[in-house]
């Protein structure tokens, strides 16, 4: 296995810059896995793909407006840093630019001298550890708000005018650097038509974080070090899906980080999801055998990414390729505002 494997031509005409409207609007490709039949459907007819009786579990993480733009202290240079996840209290782990010249001791000033950013570590990954502090007595937290902006994905180059187009209806309590994109493709509406066909909507977190934004660089992938993100299974959550294990029914996750989540939670000695609060590092690669997840939603992802291996484990990697082959013909939209794959 080689990252080569998980690679694709992406005419970048079908990188989509901005959501469909409505939300449910997108296009679905319908995958079912063992057989390889194709279903080209709207993403309001998710429901039909659904049984009465089945669990959907979705991510709520909303994404922070981690995006902050300031000046060195030193020089008045432009640097900007992307807030990851707060290692401990007021210090963050951060992507950081200009990379190369922000090196630990620089001080970065945000907005009109209101907050101030020490780089205190030069991470492995390339991220830096950035210790802030607020120059009165706005807290941190409130700064953010106020001068914050939502982090898009570099491939979406035009701008956002409503930051809402970039988070989910479930989203809640911020902590994310990225949306749970699959997410985005729901509406209120859609969600009662799901609730009311008999299948119940849950909900877990996980923080998207620093690997939203590597590629795989390393020729192996196995030599690849996955990013941890935290996540959240309550008891309640746990029940649900136990629940539907018990009873034969689907567990049908939505997108890689609810998938990340449950598989993470699950407890091999038990054999049962556990409901817990912690960081995973999980990496699912092809050969991985699922124990919790009986289907997804997902988009269609960058080419040598985490999140292909990742679907690629799921359904098969020629399969994959082959489905990923036929919606580029069928110009589909790809990536984080553009169309969902149900695989089944």
């Amino acid at each position: 296995m080689r990252t080569d494997d998980f690679d694709y031509e992406l005419p970048s005409g079908l990188i989509a810059q901005e959501p469909t409207v409505p939300r449910d609007s997108c296009r679905l490709l319908v995958l079912d896995r063992s057989s390889g039949q194709l279903n080209h459907r709207v993403f309001s007819d998710l429901p039909e793909h659904l049984r009465a009786g089945d669990v959907m579990v979705v991510n709520e993480t909303k994404v922070l407006p981690a995006r902050l733009k300031g000046a060195k202290d030193e020089t008045g240079g432009a640097a900007e840093v992307l807030l990851l996840r707060e290692r401990y209290e007021a210090t963050w782990e951060c992507l950081v630019k200009p990379g190369r010249r922000l090196k630990a001791g620089t001080r970065i000033i945000f907005g009109d001298g209101d907050l101030l950013g020490l780089i205190v570590d030069e991470l492995e990954d390339g991220a830096r550890l950035v210790r802030f502090t607020p120059s009165g007595a706005e807290s941190f937290l409130s700064i953010v708000h106020r001068i914050g902006e939502i982090p898009l994905p570099p491939y979406i180059t035009r701008s956002v005018d409503d930051p809402s187009l970039y988070q989910t209806v479930f989203a809640r309590g911020e902590r994310s650097a990225a949306a749970p994109t699959a997410g985005l493709h729901f509406t209120p509406e859609l969600i009662e038509r799901i609730e009311a066909a008999g299948i119940a909507v849950v909900k877990v977190e996980l923080d998207v974080g620093l690997d939203t934004f590597r590629a795989v660089a390393e020729d192996d992938p196995v030599a690849h070090k996955m990013h941890s993100e935290h996540f959240r299974v309550s008891p309640r959550a746990a029940d649900a899906v136990n629940d539907a294990r018990n009873r034969g029914a689907r567990v049908i996750a939505i997108g890689t980080t609810s998938v990340r989540a449950l598989e993470s939670a699950w407890d091999e000695e038990s054999g049962s999801v556990v409901a817990q609060e912690r960081a995973t590092e999980l990496f699912i690669l092809p050969g991985y055998r699922f124990r919790v997840v009986d289907a997804m939603v997902t988009n269609f992802h960058v080419p040598r990414s985490t999140l292909m291996m990742m679907v690629s484990a799921f359904a098969g990697r020629e399969l994959v390729m082959q489905t990923y082959e036929t919606a580029i013909s069928e110009r589909y939209r790809f990536l984080s505002f553009g169309d969902a794959m149900l695989i089944t």
